[in-house]
């Protein structure tokens, strides 16, 4: 690619069709909760009432930091925060990859705060 050392990074990734490192690091934190769904507790187990938020994981009350910066509590965050149709292909682990890579493709988030602000 001809590109000068001051050109932005983004364009070239959309470009090469590569993902930003923090893009890598949401595909690899929704893989981890898709495949270890087992580990995770909706909201309907743990709450009887019928809320909007009855089909998202149930977020465990974290006290500590270092809980919360870890996979298992950031992968809760992430997977609940996403939009319906990717978690509506999440029982599908081909059909899941493909729509993740081409949704962080499209947005190619650099942080995490750019991800929670995405809707």
């Amino acid at each position: 690619m001809n590109s000068s050392s001051r050109n932005a990074c983004r364009c070239l990734f959309k470009k090469l069709n590569i993902l930003p490192p923090q893009s890598q690091y949401l595909f690899s934190l929704l893989l981890f909760v898709i495949k270890t769904r087992d580990l995770f507790r909706s909201n309907s187990e743990v709450y009887n009432i019928n809320t909007r938020y009855i089909s998202y994981l149930h977020l465990p009350i974290a006290n500590l930091t270092v809980f919360q910066k870890g996979a298992f509590y950031h992968g809760i965050r992430i997977f609940s925060h996403h939009t319906s149709t990717i978690k509506d292909v999440s029982y599908d682990v081909k059909q899941l990859k493909l729509a993740l890579k081409m949704f962080l493709l499209t947005n190619s988030f650099y942080c995490l705060e750019e991800y929670f602000d995405w809707k």
